[in-house]
């Protein structure tokens, strides 16, 4: 057996912040297998064009670096995104992987930043713990860079998570997803949370600090996030700081973590499904756990990943609450099965879920039917946007109730 490890970024034309953020990474990834394989690869055209033009650097694609894992002999890689979410660009890179299935005994690809409900508490410590200090009292403000792709619903997530650990005034906006940097604003200058005098700290939520952070955030120009701010006149001093996560230590050992997964999945045999069939639950109401394979489609959390399975004649169904109204319907099947003529989509239900700090919001719900315990299956999502999207679940851990 001969691992290797496939590093990809969206890559970045600013080579310090490169060095503090993804190539801190790597050398990490470097030091603790020394017996790999190693490479890095940029999805970005641009971004590569850019560093061999001022760099004279020649940045490989993923594509490019899975076909020198080939011609070098390895036989089994993990593939480590260094992305945020599991949103268009992570769906491309795991497309890009399963072309690449014949070439090696195994591939498996690490998930993003914020996969599991688990992850959003463990950044949101990271990121609280590391930026306290600065902000003081005064509201954080952070740039996410957003997506068309559902999983923006990401952010809005990561904030209930942020102000449920730091217990302080927190927002994510976003460059190019649904929750804008003017929807922020609003919501500070608008009831108890106005605030006529006093500082902003504004910072980015993305793995490097780059042209956004830079420039939309922080640039002169008219329309940057400062600017605006500014513009408002509801705020005394509008402070920057020009830092990525990827220079957070305990956010490095996040990544890291997740790419050991990946990686000591390599040469094991998939478990087959349980024994737990329809058939070895009662009739009645249980407790279970609903696991997806993405940070953008899971269960609210203030339900702790788990949703309420009813098996009633020997049929089970689990009823799960998301973290928004952003995925309007959902499909058992494939994401090309879904958009076809007749297609039988399951419909939203009006939910009201309660947060640990006492909050309530309303957020769609859904009844997946079952099939069997501890069997993954295809369930496709559609988003406001209008896209269906592919994604693998399962049910397990059923508690009666």
């Amino acid at each position: 057996m001969k691992k290797a490890i496939l590093i990809v970024s969206f890559g970045t034309t600013y080579p310090d912040t490169r060095q503090k953020n993804i190539a801190a990474i790597t050398r990490q990834v470097r030091a603790l297998y020394p017996d790999a394989v190693v490479e890095e690869a940029v999805s970005s055209t641009i971004v590569r064009n850019a560093m061999k033009k001022r760099e004279h650097i020649e940045a490989k694609s993923p594509t490019e670096a899975l076909e020198s894992m080939k011609k070098q002999g390895v036989t089994h890689v993990a593939v480590f995104p260094t992305h945020v979410i599991d949103g268009i660009e992570n769906h491309r890179l795991k497309e890009a992987a399963k072309k690449y299935a014949g070439a090696f005994e195994q591939i498996a690809v690490a998930d993003a930043l914020l996969a599991k409900p688990q992850d959003y508490e463990d950044v949101a410590k990271a990121l609280w713990e590391s930026l306290k200090e600065e902000v003081g009292d005064f509201p954080l403000i952070l740039m996410g860079h957003g997506t068309e792709h559902a999983a923006d619903a990401s952010y809005a997530m990561m904030e209930q998570s942020l102000r449920a650990y730091a217990k302080h005034e927190i927002y994510i906006a976003t460059v190019e997803g649904s929750i804008t940097i003017e929807d922020v604003i609003a919501r500070m200058k608008s009831g108890l949370q106005s605030r006529q005098n006093g500082k902003v700290l504004l910072t980015p939520f993305m793995l490097v600090a780059g042209d956004h952070a830079n420039n939309d955030m922080a640039g002169d120009d008219d329309d940057s996030w400062k600017s605006q701010f500014t513009a408002s006149g509801n705020f005394d001093s509008i402070d920057t700081q020009i830092a990525g996560l990827g220079e957070i230590e305990a956010v490095q050992k996040l990544y890291v973590e997740h790419t050991k997964n990946a990686i000591e999945s390599l040469g094991k045999v998939s478990k087959s499904a349980s024994s737990s069939a329809v058939s070895a639950l009662e009739d009645g109401t249980y407790t279970a756990k609903f696991n997806t394979d993405s940070g953008m489609f899971h269960v609210n959390e203030a339900d702790s990943g788990c949703g309420t399975l009813t098996v009633k004649n020997g049929k089970m169904t689990i009823h799960i609450r998301l973290v928004s109204k952003k995925i309007i319907n959902l499909f058992v099947g494939t994401a090309a099965d879904a958009a076809k003529d007749g297609a039988k989509l399951l419909q939203p239900t009006n939910d009201t879920v309660k947060y640990s700090d006492g909050t309530t919001e309303e957020v769609y719900g859904f009844d997946v039917p079952v099939e069997a315990l501890d069997k993954e299956f295809d369930l496709a999502i559609l988003g406001t946007k209008g896209t269906w999207y592919d994604h693998k679940v399962s049910v397990s851990d059923a508690q009666k109730n």
